[in-house]
């Protein structure tokens, strides 16, 4: 009998040791981080959106100048692939900074899109609105892009 509540108590004690193992391992877990990898995809695409955020006075002049036809091709050409390359960003983040970054993604979509469309119309107050949108929209978003992927 004696025999039997020494194995029994061993177990319990191996037990214990098992599961307060597995619950300090938890704790040792680093902070999330993104890799070298990632870190040059990331960089990569910056670069572009950059490139494009950098086309905001030569749109600017567009707009005042309300050249209806090389805006909507200021968009549609030059500008086309920002969308592509935010969500290449995005999808790279820490999971932390995903839905920040999709949302400011969605709303300078939005502002690009809402831009086409005041061209399409010739809608000269609506399309110094979207530029502000357009604006404000690539301002935002560059604050999500990592710091690395920038220098």
């Amino acid at each position: 009998m004696l025999s039997a509540l020494r194995r029994l108590a061993s177990f319990c004690l191996c037990a214990c040791l098992c599961l307060s193992l597995v619950a300090c391992g938890d704790a040792a877990k680093s902070a999330p981080t993104i890799t070298p990898d990632e870190m040059a995809v990331i960089r990569r695409n910056a670069t572009e959106f950059k490139a494009a955020q950098e086309r905001l006075p030569e749109l600017a002049k567009l707009v005042n100048a309300r050249d209806w036809t090389f805006t909507r091709n200021l968009i549609h050409g030059p500008m086309q692939e920002v969308g592509r390359e935010m969500l290449y960003i995005n999808q790279r983040l820490l999971p932390g900074d995903r839905a920040e970054a999709n949302t400011l993604a969605t709303a300078l979509k939005e502002g690009l899109a809402d831009l086409d469309e005041a061209a399409r119309l010739q809608d000269g107050a609506r399309l110094q609105k979207a530029y502000v949108e357009v604006a404000t929209g690539f301002a935002n978003y560059a604050r999500v892009i990592p710091e690395q992927a920038l220098s």
